[in-house]
């Protein structure tokens, strides 16, 4: 007890152990959605849903046992909500890049990420990118994660005009013409997961600890009756080694087939340096939006530690310390096969609970990797289970939205594009460089040019010409 005192300083932060473990359970139970949840959108690509099961709960143990042990704060890791929509839906559907090559642009984000904090570029980046927009990037990927949640639970039809569509590949591609509509509920899979939705937020409504969690479980064990959760033979062949042997295919893949076949088409270069600055710039303003909303109020981080976010250089705070840990954990994320790994905002229910200290982070680690034990059976879990929560975790990063000024036009119409056009279009990049551009444009109407930051002008341009480009393409020109 003397030396996890010592070590953790806990009468420093006026905590106890039992406070600290407390907490650490606390916020297991409301991130540990994560490990459904995460295979279920990457495995869409390719991976094996099993192999991304396991990686998920490595990179989660990883970088939050390193937040916990390095930095001392009581924040938990896990691959981001919304960077795996991103990586499935915009990296490998969108712009076409392999789930191999999608891991390697996620690496190569984590040590980008490092540089920058290490560096100074940090504070530059910061400050280029106004409040609104980091606001309405943060809200928009909760449109865009709930809208994924919707598609997912089979509540939404698309109707096509015939004459305006055609078929390549077993693919039906469709124009503006499509309309989207509600579900007629005649299948049991949509009304599950209404079920399933129900249970969620009342749970959240009362504010049950690990409501997201107890929601999954409870949809999967109703959808038995249904015919929607499959059960059958389900002991007979339970198998704790087949998730490692399926992460053989995804461990090290960023490397040996990701890298060589990202750069070797020059053409497909400018498409892999727009994600990895999505990536990046996801990655970077989820996490310090959650160290500052969560750390001011509550102590964790003194004056010192939030002024060294935009003036810090190494690693003197536990800021500094933090940011670091966060971004070694999304390249350690990418070795072993899943998306960005980022700083969770339901850390707060922990830190709520009472947790201030990393041994908040290690108890949540360690919860973390007992979860490999219940790995062959968790693929039971069917997608109406988990798209409630899908759901739910888009209205809670919906929250940001509130802070944008809507009266204002010249701060509403960038926001407006950044946040509503990534669930229209499906594409977060495509929302984020329509929010930069109008942006700039807004500016330069009002007579403010000279208030846009050079990185933002450099950002609108190459969105720009990333748009020339697709034109080009599609065209045939190039």
């Amino acid at each position: 007890m003397e030396k996890l005192d010592k070590f953790f300083k806990l009468k420093e932060n006026n905590t106890t152990l039992s406070k600290e473990i407390l907490a650490g359970v606390t916020t297991f139970f409301a991130m540990v959605y994560i490990i459904f949840v995460n295979p279920n959108i990457l495995s869409q690509t390719g991976m094996k849903w099993n192999a991304v099961f396991l990686a998920t709960i490595i990179a989660s143990f990883i970088g939050t046992i390193v937040m916990g042990l390095f930095a001392n704060v009581p924040y938990a890791q896990a691959p981001g909500m919304g960077l795996n929509a991103f990586f499935t839906f915009t990296v490998c559907f969108g712009l076409g890049f392999s789930w191999e090559e999608a891991l390697a642009l996620v690496f190569i984000c984590g040590i980008i990420n490092i540089i920058i904090t290490v560096t100074k570029i940090r504070k530059y980046i910061i400050k280029a990118i106004p409040k609104s927009l980091q606001n309405a990037i943060g809200g928009g990927i909760g449109i865009f994660i709930a809208y994924i949640g919707l598609k997912n639970a089979n509540m939404m039809t698309f109707t096509l005009d015939p004459g305006h569509w055609t078929e390549s590949f077993g693919t039906v591609f469709g124009d503006a013409s499509a309309v989207p509509a509600i579900t007629d509920f005649s299948t049991p899979v949509p009304i599950l997961a209404v079920i399933g939705l129900v249970i969620t937020i009342v749970l959240l409504l009362f504010k049950v600890r690990g409501a997201i969690l107890i929601g999954i479980v409870a949809t999967t064990i109703i959808g038995i009756p249904m015919g929607v959760t499959k059960v059958t033979g389900l002991f007979s062949n339970y198998d704790l080694g087949a998730p490692f042997r399926d992460l053989g295919e995804t461990i090290g893949a960023a490397f040996y087939k990701g890298m060589p076949g990202l750069f070797s088409d020059a053409s497909r270069i400018p498409m892999a340096l727009l994600a990895i600055f999505a990536f990046s710039l996801t990655d970077t303003f989820d996490t310090i939006g959650t160290f500052i909303g969560t750390g001011r109020r509550t102590g964790i981080f003194s004056e010192e530690d939030l002024a060294a976010v935009e003036h810090g250089k190494g690693f003197k705070t536990k800021m500094e310390k933090a940011l670091f840990a966060d971004a070694i954990a999304t390249s350690v994320g990418a070795v072993f096969g899943t998306s960005n790994t980022t700083t969770y905002i339901e850390s707060a229910a922990g830190i709520e609970a009472g947790g201030r200290t990393g041994l908040t982070s290690v108890t949540t680690a360690v919860l973390f990797l007992l979860c490999i034990l219940i790995s062959p059976i968790v693929g039971i879990v069917p997608g109406a289970a988990t798209a409630p929560a899908l759901i739910v975790v888009g209205i809670m990063m919906a929250a940001s939205l509130k802070d944008i000024d809507w009266a204002d036009l010249a701060e509403a119409i960038p926001a407006f594009f950044a946040a509503v056009l990534m669930a229209l279009f499906y594409n977060i990049s495509i929302g984020i460089a329509f929010g930069f551009i109008f942006y700039v444009i807004v500016k330069v109407c009002k007579g403010q040019a000279k208030e846009v930051h050079p990185i933002m002008w450099a950002c609108a341009g190459l969105f720009l010409l990333y748009f020339v480009l697709m034109a080009l393409n599609g065209a045939g020109i190039i």
